[in-house]
């Protein structure tokens, strides 16, 4: 397996956990209080900054682990690293089209910081998906 798939399966879990633990913690403090007064600013910056830093050290144990494929990043890692990144990158538009909405609808910002959190987590896991496949049933570049 390349270290770029490695790193796109990293990049999938470390998205998929850090995204169940905002909703486990934003959800746990809800209580009786409706949804949008629950605080979830402090939990969207810890696990935004938990998300970094793990793909941070995940990416060097994956390079130190398999030294050899480290510094080797061949046209095809490169073509299909863009190429995940550009599928990836239309939830990052979807998710600020959403919350410009969301804010023109005079909506808590609650529910416009939650919008766009969850698209930067979409464009993570799309992308992620998107390079797997490349690599798992081939790339053909159009």
């Amino acid at each position: 397996m390349a270290l770029e798939e490695k790193r796109a399966w990293s990049m999938l879990l470390v998205a998929i956990v850090s995204y169940a633990v905002f909703l486990a913690l934003v959800l746990g403090r809800a209580g009786d209080e409706p949804l949008a007064r629950t605080p979830y600013v402090a939990a969207l910056l810890w696990t935004v900054g938990g998300a970094i830093v793990a793909n941070i050290v995940l990416h060097i144990a994956l390079a130190a682990l398999s030294p050899e494929d480290a510094d080797t990043k061949d046209q095809r890692d490169r073509e299909i690293h863009r190429f995940g990144e550009h599928v990836g990158q239309s939830f990052v538009v979807l998710g600020g089209v959403a919350g410009l909405v969301l804010a023109m609808a005079g909506s808590d910002q609650f529910w416009i910081a939650n919008a766009i959190y969850l698209a930067f987590v979409l464009s993570s896991l799309l992308g992620s998906v998107t390079k797997i496949v490349s690599y798992r049933l081939g790339f053909h570049p159009w």
